[in-house]
């Protein structure tokens, strides 16, 4: 009996790995910031104009970037299980933020008429 529980508590410190394996063809952290931030400028112009096709902007983006699509659906489940997704998403915001500066102003005016939410506060203290 002692053998066979000493033999499962093996098995189960052997088996504890990673959930995910590193993709071969992962996008670096920086470089999926910035589509990241594409994306989000894409998904404004498709509010903004509603005829426009969503799926041909997002193919666009990643044609840009020199991406394919698995690579980068496989590297967004490896950086979100890893989390280390709210790491890019911030750079993705700065990033956002250095492409269109009144954004900045309109965040923090909209900010102070509505209140910070507990969510906003990391990005205001930048």
């Amino acid at each position: 009996m002692k053998k066979t529980i000493f033999i499962f508590i093996l098995m189960c410190l052997f088996s504890c790995g990673d959930y995910i394996d590193k993709p071969k063809n992962l996008i670096p952290k920086d470089q999926m910031a910035e589509i990241l931030a594409d994306l989000a400028i894409n998904d404004q112009a498709t509010y903004m104009y509603p005829n426009t096709n969503l799926e041909a902007g997002t193919r666009y983006v990643l044609k840009s970037h020199n991406v394919k699509s698995v690579d980068f659906v496989e590297s967004f489940k490896y950086y979100v299980i890893k989390q280390k997704m709210q790491g890019i998403t911030e750079d993705a915001q700065v990033i956002l933020l250095e492409k269109d500066p009144k954004a900045d102003k309109f965040i923090k005016d909209k900010l102070k008429k509505n209140g910070p939410s507990q969510k906003d506060i990391p990005v205001l203290s930048r």
